[in-house]
């Protein structure tokens, strides 16, 4: 079952709803999104009715906007509490505290920020909202006299980010303070099948331009990143779901490695792969597998087999955020020919409403072992180049 909602759903994966008759919960969201009658619609009380009855049945969501519908129609079941362990930042931390018992982290109140004595506070640390999503309100504190600038920017950001997503994807109220872990970023589309065992769809390299960039800006997948790092993920996540006991649940982890090969979690997304329907999308394209029906399915990749079809190059996501510094309102177009022209191999491009959300829009691109200097390129890029200016 799927279940829809703002802010967007792809073509592949209402393609994948059509052509494999996937029932699909008629509510006002996804009606709205999604013209197409001949869908296999299913009307909300027989969805809400049918999963109550049937738990561990496969549920499926584009967005995290779809936990309102879920704590609404699902309140007797045990989903919204599990959702919530992941999605709130400091129940997650808390859940793992056993797992890593070094690991600071601190909850805290939004009206309270302004009155923390960071006296006692290793630096650096990761502040950001203990609901959050995309990056949104993310700051890293490197010294005690970076903090009233950044408290700042945390009291600015609010009213931008509440008006961009709903309390359930992004809650400013609290926030949640952690050490900051050093080593590399990954991501994974993962999910836990019907016996529970957590099953890995894709690992991305999360790259960064700098050690105070936390942007979503490059993420990479390629055989040799996969075959690397296969093995330590999938340790981590048994221990995660010997913790968890979910089962056909899936989910969308942020991970770091650091010097001495241990796999630190930064957050779980629950109920979802990569949020815009971006890193499901993206295994399609460099694998040829569709992970919606893998999770449906209950089907586990066989990476041998997938690699022997594949062409052995990197696959990346972009996503077009704008960290130029000029405001949305003094902006008259994204020049997304420039962009393309730019890849060796773009593959598929999605423009996005700047005026509507903080980003120009994303693009998936095939890149040749050895050309590795156009994502570097646009890792760093402020997008300026990309950009036409109103005149006023």
């Amino acid at each position: 079952m799927i279940l829809i909602d703002q802010p967007y759903i792809s073509s592949f994966l209402l393609q994948t709803i059509k052509e494999n008759h996937l029932e699909i919960v008629s509510t006002d969201a996804a009606r709205a999104m999604i013209s197409d009658d001949s869908l296999n619609w299913i009307s909300e009380n027989e969805a809400a009715e049918f999963i109550k009855k049937n738990p561990n049945s496969p549920l499926y969501t584009n967005s995290e906007n779809t936990i309102r519908w879920i704590e609404k129609n699902l309140a007797s079941t045990k989903l919204p509490s599990q959702i919530q362990v992941f999605k709130n930042k400091i129940k997650f931390r808390e859940l793992l505290k056993d797992l890593f018992p070094d690991y600071f982290f601190k909850g805290i109140k939004f009206e309270e920020l302004k009155h923390l004595s960071i006296a006692n506070i290793k630096f650096p640390f990761i502040i950001k909202p203990a609901v959050g999503f995309f990056s949104l309100g993310v700051h890293k504190v490197d010294n005690p006299e970076e903090w009233p600038a950044i408290l700042n920017k945390i009291t600015n950001d609010i009213v931008e980010m509440r008006s961009f997503y709903p309390n359930e994807v992004v809650d400013t109220s609290n926030f949640i303070l952690e050490e900051c872990i050093e080593g590399e970023e990954y991501a994974m589309d993962c999910y836990f099948n019907s016996e529970g065992k957590p099953v890995v769809l894709s690992i991305l390299h999360h790259r960064f331009s700098t050690g105070k960039d936390v942007n979503d800006r490059v993420y990479t997948t390629s055989e040799e990143i996969i075959e690397r790092h296969l093995p330590k993920m999938q340790i981590f996540l048994d221990a995660l779901g010997a913790l968890s006991i979910l089962k056909n649940f899936p989910f969308h982890v942020e991970v770091r490695i650091d010097k001495n090969g241990t796999v630190i979690p930064i957050e779980v997304n629950p109920m979802r792969f990569g949020g815009w329907c971006t890193t499901a999308d993206l295994s399609y394209f460099a694998y040829g597998f569709n992970s919606y029906q893998y999770f449906l399915n209950g089907t586990k990749p066989n990476w041998e087999e997938l690699f022997k079809k594949g062409k052995n190059k990197k696959y990346s996501l972009i996503l077009l955020d704008n960290n130029s510094g000029i405001p949305e309102n003094k902006i008259a177009s994204f020049d997304y020919d420039l962009l393309l022209s730019d890849f060796e191999n773009p593959m598929e491009l999605r423009k996005v409403d700047f005026n509507e959300y903080p980003f120009f829009g994303m693009v998936f691109v095939e890149t040749s072992l050895g050309n590795e200097k156009e994502l570097d390129q646009i890792l760093t890029s402020d997008l300026k180049k990309y950009i036409k200016v109103k005149n006023l």
